[in-house]
């Protein structure tokens, strides 16, 4: 079994904290080789770049914990201190700004939703969904949310929100109520599914969401160490994923995002891995390894894929974004 997910708290800055002359500077480098993965699994990746620079001002980031990517592939990471830092795809940084509170906790989820331009936020301890023009502009209008509750319409702590093809928002909580709810895309209650639990139509911290093609809606059952699939309506189509580090198996899957040829890629917060699988739950590789050198992961939270099929993974303790390159 895997070690446990690491609760000792970072110091303030690391290695990685000072970059002379450039309170904003960029790590990038560029690789050839394949990742440090396990020799046992095969990889299904090559490493080619790694970028990012700890602290806590500037483009530099502390413990990103959710990422975002536009249709012009621009990144945007949420961390630890609540700023949300737009940066290029090569990791150049464009601009950054606050959360308007961050008292009880910060953000731990991040969506751009295209058809509106907006980045989507997670708001988690504030029990609602902000959204944001691209340069950082709130928009209170398009706010859902703000009530801590167990009501239609109320939240515990948000993790994620994603939209179906017809505009719907699906929004995923953790907490006592660990469920799903659905809005129009006016943002008005329509139903919700789940609660706290083991059971098949239960979630322990639901943590990301994924809609693909057909609106089917993919759910990171991260503490179940499972994924679970829907329709729209709530109906459980599929559901699959075993407890452990072993190929195919599960350790806090925090993140889910779907290729062109329909494979699916995992960030395991657990086993500080990338995992590939088919639909059905089949393993098909596997990058990353813990660890703080090149092409390794220490608590990966998030990934995105880019207009190219890079896939982009956020390596959050070790406060960096590595680009990898898929097969």
């Amino acid at each position: 079994m895997p070690n446990r997910p690491s609760a000792a708290p970072d110091p303030l800055f690391d290695r990685r904290s000072f970059v002379a002359g450039a309170a904003s500077a960029v790590v990038l480098s560029c690789f050839g080789c394949d990742s440090g993965a396990d020799a046992s699994l095969s990889s299904f990746g090559r490493l080619e770049a790694v970028w990012g620079t700890h602290g806590i001002v500037g483009g530099r980031m502390h413990k990103p914990r959710a990422m975002a990517i536009d249709p012009s592939d621009r990144l945007y990471l949420v961390d630890f201190t609540a700023r949300i830092l737009a940066y290029e795809a090569d990791g150049e940084f464009l601009h950054g700004w606050q959360t308007p509170e961050s008292h009880n906790g910060r953000p731990t989820g991040l969506t751009f939703d295209p058809v509106d331009n907006e980045l989507l936020v997670a708001d988690t301890h504030y029990y609602r969904v902000l959204a944001y023009t691209p340069d950082g502009r709130l928009k209170p209008e398009h706010t859902i949310g703000g009530v801590n509750g167990r009501g239609e319409g109320e939240f515990g702590f948000v993790t994620d929100v994603a939209r179906d093809s017809s505009g719907c928002y699906y929004v995923s909580e953790y907490g006592d109520n660990d469920r799903i709810q659905k809005f129009s895309p006016e943002r008005e209650y329509l139903l919700q599914w789940g609660s706290h639990g083991s059971g098949e139509l239960q979630f322990k911290r639901p943590n990301n969401l994924m809609i693909d093609p057909d609106d089917r809606v993919w759910v990171c059952d991260a503490c179940n160490h499972r994924v679970k699939v829907f329709d729209s309506s709530g109906e459980l189509l599929f559901a699959w994923g075993t407890e452990g580090s072993g190929p195919g198996e599960l350790y806090y899957p925090y993140d889910i995002v779907r290729d062109h040829e329909g494979d699916l890629y995992i960030a395991e917060f657990g086993n500080h891995r990338v995992q590939k699988f088919t639909p059905d739950g089949q393993p098909l590789g596997v990058w990353g390894s813990q660890g703080s050198g090149d092409g390794q992961l220490w608590d990966p939270w998030a990934l995105v894929l880019d207009s190219e099929g890079r896939l982009h993974v956020l390596d959050t303790r070790n406060h960096r974004v590595q680009r990898v390159e898929v097969s």
